[in-house]
């Protein structure tokens, strides 16, 4: 019976860390692999719920943007100047740099805390927990103070 546990807990554990890399993949690709993107600055003029636009300067003078929204809760207020890449094909940009780094990998920050009690309460693994706990808390701690 208890191997049986350990397994569904692994399991479940093993959901949500893929699931939480997976989600943060979609953002953190533009941040990571930034080599051959259209980089720029945006100066954020105006927000909404969820996006915030403003006006756009591209390091390559040939750029088609003039104006790129961004994720809300990254653009933390109207007039900021951000450093960002540009989504290839779409008006979207991304901040970059340790705060944009650290925002995008927030989901898989958060999938670590709420994977370290399975791991010590259900796997008994307990030292383990803590660390994933610890990796998890530093990445939502990290993005706090980064921003």
């Amino acid at each position: 019976m208890t191997h049986a546990r350990n397994a569904a807990m692994a399991l479940v554990v093993l959901l949500l860390v893929v699931a939480g890399a997976w989600s943060s993949w979609n953002t953190a690709r533009h941040v990571l692999l930034s080599k051959g993107r259209e980089h720029g600055t945006l100066t954020v003029t105006g927000c909404n719920e969820e996006t915030c636009s403003g006006r756009y300067v591209s390091e390559d003078p040939a750029s088609p943007h003039h104006t790129l929204r961004i994720s809300h809760s990254v653009a933390a207020q109207k007039g900021e100047t951000l450093p960002v890449v540009v989504k290839p094909g779409t008006d979207e940009a991304v901040r970059t740099g340790w705060g944009g780094g650290l925002h995008a990998w927030l989901p898989l920050g958060g999938a670590l805390l709420l994977a370290a009690p399975l791991i010590g309460g259900g796997m008994r693994m307990v030292r383990t927990a803590w660390s994933v706990a610890g990796v998890g808390a530093a990445v939502l701690l990290g993005a706090f103070f980064a921003l």
